[in-house]
């Protein structure tokens, strides 16, 4: 026979169908959403591990400080709105517990970067500013503490893609760091993105934390997704003491205490990885640690650098930045997000800003899931969801990075508890590896639902959980059998890896820790269909 000739456009279809049926990378047939909505599948829980979940000691090397004097430690770097930006932040002087502190005077060390690229000498430099913050107990016996001197100094006019090296510290002082690297994000456009994104939550600091990051740093990511609950401070008391559960054992404090010094053990333990690679954080519950006066979040807030008024945020709660061509929204759950408030405000208007034809990817992250299975915060974020689901779904937002339940889930498309090819992958990956149990038991198994009054965020007071009145689970609470946009659920501890093929494809893999380090315990392909769920901001343009 002949040769026969394919027109582009047959050619491009018959792409387009093979896609939708599956993608084959390194030999392996890998799903794509398209395949779905998928079959939920729930992993059988694997009772032989359980993991070393004990908070390292305060006597472990890698908690304990390095350094003298002024010089620097607890470094760490942040993104800012663009990849012409970044923050470089670190702490210099010793913390201090007891009941007689005196805070340190941050004008009496300096808050410099010196930087270049990389193989050139460190010609530029960067000034910044610092603070001291502390933790105050209104209560006769409980320790306050005052942390060391926080520096933050945003170097710009930086270029994309490019490999940078710098040290902190005040050179006046012959107190500087040594020299560290980083790369800048890519530019933004459609076809430009971060090699790998990595994503974590609840991660806390226990030997079950030391596999996750491990694992995370072997995967070589360029950004790292931090979605709460960082130290896991707060289940400690000011003497120390501490328990998997605060409430249980101490059930008789007059305030919730915390203890401090876990921040400190935590960023010394995680400098070596984020003193190179960018972490982006977003508040969980364990990071509320209430104060004298009613004062919240403070270590939080204080400790991490954030893009909040480069992207037009008057909070460290919610913020919004770009990588490559992916525009990135941080939510906070636990601050007001009412309709008449300024962070549903803030969000109105910044996906309103997103221009799809630069950035097409669009990811949102929060700390309380809405769409969860386990028992654990069983829609406990309704009043989030109810206010703000339609507004992520009008603009278009692909996938919902969650975590807060210990345990990994990720859903098929959804919106409204309704399948819809059009609605966010959310996806529950609050499994780093912290002191708490594992979420195991799901709402949907026998005897396991709820009492909705139990369900209530206690932080921000909402209740928004009723029986559902249409659908499979019409007038229950919960569903009899794992609900339909419930594709994948398993209890191990993990995280995952996000790689961004192109503007409509990206490869989601989550790594259980009890794995070799290149498995996949769970692996899909995301697939964005532009032409069939056109946003808000394409439809208007198509209109004008």
């Amino acid at each position: 026979m002949g040769s026969v000739l394919v027109s582009p456009l047959i050619g491009t279809l018959c792409m387009l169908v093979l896609l939708s049926i599956s993608i084959v990378d390194g030999g392996v047939v890998i799903p794509t959403t398209l395949d779905g909505p998928f079959k939920p599948v729930t992993v059988p829980l694997d009772k032989s591990f359980r993991g070393k979940a004990v908070d390292m000691p305060d006597t472990d090397p890698l908690v304990q400080r390095n350094v003298e004097g002024f010089e620097p430690e607890q470094i760490s770097l942040s993104l800012s709105a663009s990849h012409s930006s970044v923050w470089v932040s670190w702490i210099t002087g010793e913390f201090q517990i007891g009941e007689n502190i005196e805070p340190l005077d941050p004008a009496t060390v300096g808050s410099i970067v010196q930087y270049g690229r990389f193989g050139r000498s460190l010609t530029r430099q960067a000034v910044g500013s610092s603070l001291v913050y502390s933790q105050l107990y209104p209560f006769e016996g409980l320790q306050n503490y005052t942390s060391g001197i926080i520096h933050h100094v945003r170097l710009t006019g930086l270029k994309p893609n490019t490999l940078y090296q710098y040290k902190c510290g005040d050179p006046s002082l012959a107190a500087m760091s040594d020299v560290h690297y980083f790369r800048t994000m890519p530019v933004s456009g459609p076809k430009s993105y971060p090699s790998r994104i990595a994503v974590v939550g609840d991660l806390g600091l226990t030997y079950n934390t030391t596999s996750t990051v491990d694992h995370m740093a072997s995967n070589h990511p360029d950004l790292i997704l931090l979605v709460g609950d960082v130290s896991y401070a707060n289940l400690y008391l000011t003497n120390g003491s501490s328990s998997d559960c605060y409430s249980c054992s101490f059930n008789n404090t007059p305030i919730h205490e915390t203890y401090q010094p876990r921040w400190d053990y935590w960023g010394r333990y995680m400098e070596p990885l984020i003193s190179s690679v960018p972490i982006m954080v977003v508040e969980g519950n364990h990071e509320i640690e209430q104060q004298a006066e009613n004062k919240t979040f403070v270590a939080y807030s204080s400790r991490f650098a954030f893009p909040s008024e480069e992207s037009g945020s008057s909070s460290t709660f919610y913020y919004s930045f770009n990588a490559g061509g992916i525009h990135f929204i941080m939510l906070g759950a636990y601050i007001s997000y009412d309709k008449s408030g300024d962070q549903y405000k803030w969000l109105e208007k910044d996906l309103a800003s997103v221009d799809r034809e630069v950035t097409p990817w669009l990811v949102a992250t929060w700390h309380a899931p809405w769409y969860s299975t386990y028992k654990a915060h069983y829609r406990e974020a309704e009043c989030m969801r109810v206010e703000m689901e339609d507004l992520l779904y009008k603009y278009g937002v692909d996938i919902v990075f969650n975590g807060h339940v210990h345990a990994y889930e990720r859903s098929n498309r959804v919106y409204n508890y309704t399948l819809d090819p059009c609605g966010p992958v959310y996806i529950t990956v609050g499994d780093g590896g912290n002191r708490e149990k594992m979420a195991i038991t799901h709402a949907d198994e026998p005897g396991n639902c709820p009492e909705p009054s139990t369900t209530p965020d206690e932080y921000m007071g909402g209740f928004c959980a009723f029986n559902f009145t249409s659908g499979p689970a019409a007038g229950k609470f919960c569903w009899d059998q794992q609900p339909d946009y419930s594709a994948f659920r398993e209890s191990s501890f993990g995280h995952g890896i996000l790689e961004m093929k192109n503007e409509t494809h990206a490869l989601w893999i989550w790594h259980r820790n009890q794995d070799f380090y290149g498995s996949a315990g769970d692996e899909i392909y995301i697939v964005r269909q532009p032409d069939k769920c056109p946003t808000v901001k394409a439809v208007d343009i198509h209109k004008t």
